[in-house]
This record gives C-alpha cells, sequence and structure tokens, in this order.
C-alpha cells in the first residue's frame, strides 16, 4: 500500500478573517480523500501561536455565535528554515524534539494578512515545504488592493477608477467626491471577506468609513461604485491555469458585506452557472486567466468581476486563497464545471507538489 501524504492544513492566523479561515479549513478537513492523505491540524491562534489540534475538537462553538472558535489547548509548535517540514515542538515540554515527524505538503488556509499576504508563504519557502496556492509574490500583489489594481491597469485590464491614501494623508472629501463620485466605497487595501469596507453616499459617512478602513490598515482605497452584475470566476493551475464557469452574487443587502457572505442566509444568492451569453462567459474567463498570469499567482485564485448591460467586464480584485466554507463560490464554481470538492483538492496539492519539484531543480548559487 503507498504511503499517504501527510498534509499539515494550516489555518487560524491573526487576521480579521480568523473565523472565516476555521470554517474553511473544517471543510478541506473533512473533504480531502483519507485514503490518499494523512491530515496534520495546525491552527494558528491571535496571538499568533501554531498549535498542534486534535481532529475531534479543534473548533468549538460558543452559544449564539455562528462563528467557530480555535481551541487553544493543543501542543504549541514552530517551522524553522530548512526544516523540510518538521514541526518543533515549543515550551518547556518541547525540549526543542520533533511534534509531529515531517509534513509533505501545506495547506495554508490563512485568509488575509500575515497569512494569505506572501509572509507565510515565505516562511513555508524558508523550511523547504512544498505548499499550496501563490507563491511570495502573487500571494502579496494579491493582498494588496493598490498594487494589485496598478498591475492590473498597466496590463490593459479593465478595472474601475479608484485613489489611495496612506495614514497621515488628508483624505480631501470634495476632491475624492469630485474624481469618483457617489456612491462610493472605501476599503483597508490590505484586508478580505469585506471587512472594514464601507459604502458611502454622503460627507457623514465618509468620514466615518475612511477612519473604519484606516483601524485595519495603514493604506486605504476609495472606488467608484461600478453598476453591474457581481461576477465571480475560479482558476485552477500552475503555468497553464485554467477558468471555470463564472458564478454570480446577487447581494439582497446593500452591498455584498462580512455578515451577507458568512452569516445572514439571506444576504445574498448565488448563482452557478450564472446566466450570462456565450461570449461574455468567454470573456469573463479570458480576463480571470489574464489577471491570473498579470499578478504571478499559481495553484488557485478567485477572480472577481463586473459585467455592465454593455456587456463589459471590469476586474474588482483576486483572492488567492478563496474562502473554503461550505457556501464559499471557489468549490462550488469548479464542482459546477465537472471537478468535486474532493478531487479539487487533490488538484491542488499536487500542483504545489509539481511547483516545489520544478523549483528545486533552479540553481541557487554558483
Amino acid at each position: 500500500m503507498a504511503k499517504k501524504i501527510r498534509v499539515g492544513i494550516l489555518f487560524g492566523g491573526k487576521s480579521a478573517e480568523h473565523e472565516v479561515s476555521l470554517r474553511s479549513a473544517k471543510n478541506v478537513a473533512d473533504a480531502i480523500s483519507k485514503d490518499k492523505y494523512e491530515v496534520v491540524l495546525i491552527g494558528i491562534d491571535k496571538k499568533g501561536r501554531w498549535l498542534l489540534n486534535d481532529a475531534s475538537n479543534f473548533l468549538l462553538q460558543t452559544a449564539g455565535n455562528p462563528m467557530p472558535r480555535l481551541n487553544d489547548s493543543g501542543k504549541e509548535v514552530a517551522l524553522i528554515p530548512e526544516s523540510a517540514g518538521v514541526l518543533t515542538a515549543m515550551g518547556s515540554s518541547g525540549g526543542g524534539e520533533a511534534a509531529a515527524g515531517n509534513i509533505d505538503v501545506v495547506f495554508p488556509i490563512l485568509h488575509g494578512p500575515m497569512g494569505e499576504d506572501g509572509t507565510v508563504q515565505g516562511l513555508l519557502k524558508l523550511a523547504g515545504i512544498p505548499f499550496v496556492g501563490a507563491g511570495v509574490l502573487g500571494s502579496a500583489v494579491g493582498m494588496d488592493k493598490d498594487v494589485m489594481k496598478r498591475l492590473l491597469r498597466d496590463a490593459g485590464i479593465p478595472i474601475g477608477k479608484f485613489l489611495t491614501f496612506r495614514a497621515g494623508e488628508q483624505v480631501s472629501f470634495s476632491k475624492v467626491k469630485k474624481a469618483l463620485g457617489f456612491p462610493l466605497f472605501i476599503k483597508p487595501a490590505n484586508m478580505g471577506s469585506s471587512v472594514g469596507v464601507s459604502k458611502v453616499r454622503n460627507e457623514k459617512e465618509f468620514n466615518t468609513a475612511v477612519a473604519e478602513a484606516f483601524i485595519y490598515d495603514n493604506k486605504i482605497i476609495i472606488e467608484e461604485q461600478i453598476v453591474g452584475r457581481e461576477i465571480e470566476c475560479a482558476v485552477l493551475g500552475n503555468d497553464k491555469p485554467v477558468a471555470s464557469l463564472p458564478g454570480e452574487v446577487i447581494v439582497k443587502a446593500d452591498f455584498y458585506s462580512y455578515d451577507a457572505k458568512y452569516i445572514d442566509e439571506n444576504g445574498a444568492v448565488i448563482k452557478i452557472p450564472a446566466e450570462l451569453p456565450q461570449t461574455i462567459i468567454k470573456k469573463v474567463q479570458d480576463t480571470a486567466v489574464k489577471t491570473f498570469k498579470v499578478l504571478s499567482c499559481e495553484g488557485l485564485g478567485r477572480v472577481d468581476m463586473f459585467v455592465t448591460k454593455s456587456g463589459k467586464v471590469l476586474v474588482n480584485e483576486i483572492n488567492t486563497i478563496p474562502g473554503f466554507t461550505s457556501i464559499s463560490m471557489y468549490p462550488k464554481l469548479w464542482e459546477a464545471s465537472g471537478i468535486s470538492y474532493s478531487k479539487l483538492i487533490d488538484a491542488l496539492i499536487q500542483l504545489a507538489i509539481e511547483r516545489f519539484a520544478k523549483e528545486a531543480k533552479l540553481k541557487t548559487s554558483k
């Protein structure tokens, strides 16, 4: 019998998307083929500690709270450079001993900063272990909406108008209104799941929204409102990425907020596949793949777009570690395109191993 591949599922994290990551991790752990893979659960708490978790009780539920919390009673571990996937036990009881044997590949399911932005990806590269998803550059670019939009604009990919401001700079209501009109959206530059995002219609809301966005990042972006259908398309692959059938988010709330995505069951309706003409489907898929390549992404990504009445396709953003919850678009889009949840996880792991093997052949010194 072939030896099982040991997959470290890395989840939680210090970002505001911690709870979403917990739900994604549970779905991946439940769906992964137990015949082919041995799962090692590594939860990162909100203080940044890495904890080995037991599969039977790694998530806890609090009465009245729809979001789970991490069981923080696990053994604290660390991953050190050139460890080739060996987790080291920490603390007085650890003594620097190996805590879980070798992990063959890591599946990071970390949403937001300190997980999706290239930080963890850099650590995994230093540790010499294959990992699912974009590398350091693609992850960093995909997280920073300002840099992302500049690269897309430079590549000729249609996007909406936007402005960027840093902490300490004057954010002039009148200048922003003149440049972008109203209503508009204000967001932290480095965050996901609509955390810190506000739709603004007047000066009072504007000032409140700017302050809210700066709570989560030292750089914010302000975007014009684009009137169009919200379309999402999943991308899978390394050197030759392919796109799924597109899906549509029909928002019942004012916009696709955090609550609409993860808490309010009636916040939005998801239509998969989206009812679009074949010519538009092709344009959406081509745009998704081009966006994926321009932003140096690998493995997986979900490209969020708007399709206007005239048939114009504009890219909103890419998500390099999209959600894997029971209602998340990325796995559902691939399921509608003929790839089951379990086979999708398998494909992502194999892409990670293939990329690692390819990079291992590169010369690193003279």
